[in-house]
């Protein structure tokens, strides 16, 4: 049974109006059906911008209510996300971060260029300890990505041992600095983006650099380190080839970039100003990410068929252009209905392989690129896209359901597929959870569900959308996107459920007797 949905391409339109669209969803409940891992709904925090500064963090001096530093809004909006695992320090960052210098009394630390993202100075006062204590807070596992670029083989096997080991040099140093027992740490990353500002390798020759750091990165105490080789940029197949073959046998996992962007010359677009084209084009490039995801898979099934190494998308999402008057690489982006669907759509594909992948992480969680949340001094907003994870939820850890999907295709600019109707299914704790996006700007979208024997004497639903694609939530802005209840809309006929979704949303339907 094949667990990709299935597209069966009943009718090609580009940007026409119809009075409605007709698609249908088969779920194909199995009992040989694999977990949609949590991990897949990883979040990722750099040092760049004011994601942690601002974003994240305020000290425990600020006028800005925090716990312990941790800025109080930011941190119960994503408690409710239930983060199951958060990547830092880095992206490009990771390769010129020095563990040491972010260790130790605050007013000691060495300051530093942030020579990766605007050219702004760091003082390091956001360190090893706060992002670990922050990790137990949200309840999440700590994902850390280690310099390999301009770091030594010695630096991160004492960051290792600092934080994992309960005797030692390291830990005698830990303790000093305020922390009596290690932390858990399972996600180790061996370097960032190794073929480009983590070192500009060669795989070959990075393939030897992973295989020796992670030699000496060690388990102490039990804790048993999950260890990532840094993987390709979307196409670079030769990449995953070279380092499946040279390497597969010493790493759990290998990652994957992919970012929805123009491209990485000139102009990438507005994030709030953009047209019908753009939004269809926008949704075409993220599901294209199906297409890179699988033949990665194919190449890592030809060396390690039993599918042991995972694969960890751990940067993924929209990459516009700035928003004007904004600092130069910080990469501050509004977030519209438009990130809304490339979230949801991205999800929705991620779950179709999740017997190989085992993670992925939006970038980022904060401030930064398709983020959760925008802060500006004391002010919060929750984007279209931390509703869309919210919504999510009970997909974590539950049993995919396997389904095919007849629907309608918009063909976009470049000649980019994108289907009317987008679904994914899972079950968990005796209630199931049903995904649907309606990505027409204009029409309504009648999709009938056959149940397969699945029980819906109950239902309940919630729906995302908005009066026009570009709508985004603002500072000092009623909230123009936002979670809502889906009260009506469907209908049951015996073992078949039909849902009426309005044009451009987004909505979940939870099943149980």
């Amino acid at each position: 049974m094949k667990l990709r949905n299935i597209l069966a391409l009943s009718a090609l339109f580009t940007f026409q109006a119809f009075a409605g669209n007709e698609a249908t969803v088969t779920l194909l409940p199995s009992e040989e059906s694999p977990i949609i891992q949590k991990e897949i709904y990883g979040q990722f925090a750099e040092h760049l911008g004011t994601c942690i500064y601002g974003g994240l963090w305020v000290g425990p001096d600020s006028d800005i209510p925090n716990t312990d530093g941790y800025r109080t809004d930011v941190l119960n909006a994503l408690k409710e996300l239930h983060i199951p695992v958060l990547r830092w320090p880095g992206g490009c960052f990771a390769d010129e971060y020095h563990w040491m210098d972010g260790i130790g009394p605050k007013e000691n630390r060495p300051r530093m260029v942030n020579t990766n993202w605007g050219g702004t100075v760091e003082d390091n006062s956001f360190g090893t300890h706060d992002f670990f204590n922050l990790c137990e807070m949200l309840g999440c596992e700590p994902y850390l990505s280690g310099n390999v670029g301009s770091g030594t083989v010695e630096e991160l096997a004492k960051w290792v041992e600092y934080i994992t080991a309960e005797d030692g040099p390291m830990a005698k140093l830990r303790k000093e600095n305020g922390r009596e027992k290690p932390w858990h740490l399972k996600y180790l990353g061996v370097g960032n983006e190794s073929w480009g500002c983590g070192g500009n390798f060669t795989p070959e020759y990075y393939a030897d650099v992973y295989r020796r750091y992670q030699t000496y990165c060690r388990n102490f105490n039990g804790n048993h380190l999950y260890k990532i080789a840094s993987g390709a940029s979307d196409y670079d197949y030769n990449w995953t080839e070279v380092m499946m073959k040279n390497a597969g046998r010493y790493m759990d996992g290998i990652s994957l970039h992919y970012y929805t962007v123009l491209g990485w010359s000139g102009s990438k677009g507005s994030a709030i100003n953009f047209n019908e084209e753009d939004y269809y084009w926008t949704l075409g490039k993220c599901l294209e990410v199906g297409d890179v995801v699988k033949r990665h898979c194919d190449i890592m099934n030809k060396y390690d068929p039993k599918k042991r190494v995972g694969l960890l998308v751990d940067e993924w999402g929209t990459w516009f252009d700035e928003e004007p008057g904004t600092v130069r690489g910080h990469l501050f982006q509004q977030n519209s209905l438009r990130d809304a669907m490339v979230a949801a759509l991205s999800l929705n594909t991620f779950h179709t392989f999740t017997d190989r992948v085992k993670m992925a992480n939006i970038a980022q969680i904060a401030n930064v690129l398709q983020s959760m949340v925008l802060t500006k001094d004391s002010q919060m907003v929750l984007t279209p896209t931390y509703y869309v994870f919210k919504m999510y939820v009970p997909h974590q850890d539950a049993k995919l359901i396997p389904l095919n999907v007849a629907t309608p295709m918009i063909t976009a600019r470049d000649g980019r597929k994108v289907p009317v109707v987008s679904a994914t299914a899972s079950v968990k704790n005796g209630k199931t959870t049903v995904s649907l996006v309606n990505t027409d700007l204009a029409n309504t979208s009648d999709v009938t569900i056959n149940l397969a024997g699945i029980k819906a004497g109950k239902i309940s639903g919630e729906i995302i959308t908005a009066d026009s694609m570009d709508a985004y939530n603002d500072f000092g802005q009623p909230e123009k996107v936002t979670l809502k209840s889906f009260t009506k809309g469907w209908r049951v006929n015996g073992d078949k459920l039909t849902v009426t979704l309005p044009a451009k949303s987004i909505v979940t339907l939870t099943l149980s007797n």
